[in-house]
């Protein structure tokens, strides 16, 4: 779950000390989640099966410490996208969804960890 909660929130982020940068936060997710080549692209970068953009490394980059301090420095926009993500991923291409739970929580600690906020989202996980 936290996974998918990162996805867009960190797609729009670089690292900064206290929070992630908002530079990003205008990418229009919802053009990304509707385009299946946008989509499969940020996915395979992800996996590491394919080229990055420049936002795609720096997900790429802070999504392992994105899920390991609960998203505790995205910004408020950057979380409502991240969910927006999780939920397609997991209602619309749960193919992408698995291959990057394996990738990124890989001994499923995330999801059980975030099982409660999922709930209260209405996320099946």
């Amino acid at each position: 779950m936290k996974v998918a909660v990162v996805f867009l929130a960190v797609v729009a982020c670089s690292y900064a000390a206290e929070k992630y940068t908002t530079k990003y936060d205008n990418i229009d997710v919802d053009k990304i989640l509707k385009n299946e080549r946008l989509l499969n692209n940020y996915v395979n970068c992800l996996l590491d099966l394919g080229n990055c953009t420049p936002e795609g490394n720096e997900l790429k980059k802070l999504l392992p410490d994105a899920l390991a301090t609960d998203c505790s420095k995205c910004s408020e926009k950057q979380k409502t996208d991240s969910e927006k993500v999780i939920r397609y991923l997991i209602n619309e291409r749960p193919q992408h969804w698995e291959k990057l739970s394996s990738k990124y929580d890989p001994n499923g600690e995330y999801k059980v960890k975030f099982q409660n906020e999922a709930d209260k989202h209405g996320i099946k996980l």
